[in-house]
């Protein structure tokens, strides 16, 4: 069957699949009032296909895997506030 090193490359794509659905559904999430849900995720789940196979395959050409980066969250302190006041 497949090897080791096959399997731990299908857990990538697979991983990478599924923040970039993830992301996706998190970016679209006001669209999806006006769609029904099936078809949403259909949709979704094509796309976020479609996107990881372009990243992975412009990373393997560059040689490293990508990094997904964080969500940033902007939370204001009260240092902040007095920092640009």
């Amino acid at each position: 069957m497949g090897s080791k090193k096959d399997t731990s490359k299908e857990t990538h794509k697979r991983e990478a699949r599924q923040k970039v659905y993830a992301r996706l559904a998190a970016a679209l999430a006001e669209f999806k009032v006006g769609i029904k849900e099936k078809k949403f995720e259909k949709k979704l789940r094509k796309a976020s296909k479609l996107f990881t196979v372009d990243i992975l395959k412009a990373s393997k050409e560059r040689g490293k895997t990508p990094k997904i980066p964080k969500k940033k969250t902007e939370t204001t302190t009260v240092e902040h506030v007095q920092k640009s006041a």
